[in-house]
């Protein structure tokens, strides 16, 4: 089956491309200048390769996320705290008591939004400082090592900070059409 050909945006972008790619490389320019003549050219020959290293895991693939949930979070805590208003807001000419009265409301919106929408609880239980050891084979997603990693677990240290693991998420249902990118939409006052 014949692949689409590329729409004019992507012809574009490809002639800028390869025009840079030829500037760079007199192999790509030949192989180019050979293809709009017509003519046969023999590739040269690869060079042997190396010898292969030793054999190590390949890493699992990487997932795109899936922005509609972080965007629905998003204007949830625009909603209940004016939180992106917060960032957005350049605070270097406001005292720190403005500040501070800015901060204690936006903190009391996201909180509300992080109890109505998400179970949270801790990975590990026990109070931070404790002295814990980490067992061999530990759930590295879980529980990040830092410091002075040397060698193999079982590894002995003090826990800095619980985590925190979503146990449940409860975002409202959105309406068919509803777009997600508007976390905040524009005002006008009459």
């Amino acid at each position: 089956m014949k692949a689409a050909n590329p729409s004019l945006l992507s012809r574009i972008s490809i002639a800028f491309g390869t025009f840079f790619a030829v500037l760079a490389d007199g192999d790509l320019a030949a192989r180019i200048q050979a293809l709009r003549s017509g003519e046969q050219r023999r590739e040269p020959a690869a060079p042997p390769a190396p010898p292969a290293p030793a054999a190590r895991p390949a890493p699992p693939p990487l997932l795109a996320a899936a922005p509609d949930g972080a965007l629905q979070l998003l204007g949830l805590l625009q909603r209940e705290a004016r939180f992106i208003d917060f960032i957005q807001e350049d605070v270097a000419a406001y005292g720190d008591a403005d500040i501070g009265a800015a901060a204690r409301v936006v903190h009391e919106g996201c909180r509300k939004v992080l109890r109505e929408n998400f179970s949270i609880e801790p990975v590990r239980d026990e109070p931070e400082g404790s002295r814990l050891t980490l067992p061999a084979g530990f759930d590295a997603a879980a529980i990040r090592v830092t410091g002075n990693v040397v060698g193999e677990p079982p590894f002995n240290g003090s826990l800095t900070h619980r985590g925190w693991r979503v146990r449940e998420t409860r975002l409202p249902q959105l309406a068919s059409g509803h777009d997600l990118r508007i976390v905040a939409a524009a005002e006008v006052e009459l």
